[in-house]
């Protein structure tokens, strides 16, 4: 096969790999679009928990209240097809690959989806009343907080993103120290910096109380000293001859 030919093979097989992406997102969404009211009810839980007795969010334009829990849907399907669209990714650069790297990114492509999920269900259940009440309790006396819809649902979406990555830094960890990018001793002495750049994050991601600044600090720092831990457990060997054909 000439470069040419194996050039325009890789293309077709990226095409088709986007396709499936596409096709299972859609999939999804349209079964989720029915429930699209009873999910975005679900999202606006914690902040309409923190609410005075009778208080509730406006919708400022006039298709808002159809396209919010539109979006809130896409979003939902999103998450659900996140493991259909890591295999796919990882079908697409499995020929490439060595045996033994093949081996790691199977575990790589499940805990990447469960610690994803992991970071928004944080988020969700642990920052969101903290940030929501601080929030609501901020508000001068005579101020009715009524969030607009679309702006909640970009602020949560903020929230879900941040904490989704960061609970990705384990993994980050584990395979730049895999593959030899860095030492572990390196990640080690870079501990001051990751702290430094952790609160950073959290002062630029959460509002300004040092509350929910520490929520997002702190597991960010955990998170990565675990990964260092795993890294130290998984430090890979040097590759043989046996596991450096190719499957």
């Amino acid at each position: 096969m000439t470069p040419t030919e194996s050039f325009i093979s890789h293309l077709i097989e990226l095409r088709n790999r986007l396709l499936k992406v596409v096709l299972g997102f859609v999939l999804v969404f349209f079964a989720l679009f029915p429930f699209a009211n009873k999910i975005y009810a679900l999202l606006a839980a914690p902040m309409l928990a923190k609410l005075p007795a009778g208080g509730q969010m406006i919708a400022t334009a006039v298709t808002t209240p159809f396209f919010i829990p539109m979006k809130v849907a896409m979003m939902a399907a999103f998450v659900i097809a996140l493991p259909h669209t890591l295999y796919q990714i990882w079908a697409f650069v499995a020929p490439g690959l060595y045996a033994h790297e093949k081996k790691l990114m199977v575990p790589v492509i499940a805990a990447s989806s469960l610690l994803f999920l992991a970071g928004m269900a944080f988020a969700y259940f642990a920052v969101f009343p903290v940030v929501f009440g601080f929030i609501v309790s901020s508000a001068p006396a005579g101020v009715a907080v009524m969030t607009d819809i679309a702006q909640y649902l970009d602020f949560v979406l903020t929230l879900f993103m941040a904490f989704g990555l960061a609970f990705e830094v384990p993994i980050a960890v584990v395979l730049i120290a895999r593959f030899g990018w860095v030492t572990i001793a390196q990640l080690k002495e870079a501990r001051s910096y990751v702290i430094v750049g952790a609160f950073v994050l959290g002062a630029i991601f959460t509002p300004p109380d040092i509350i929910s600044q520490f929520m997002l600090a702190v597991p960010l720092w955990l998170l990565y000293e675990a990964g260092i831990v795993v890294a130290q457990f998984s430090n890979p060997k040097p590759p043989t001859k046996e596991n450096s054909i190719k499957a």
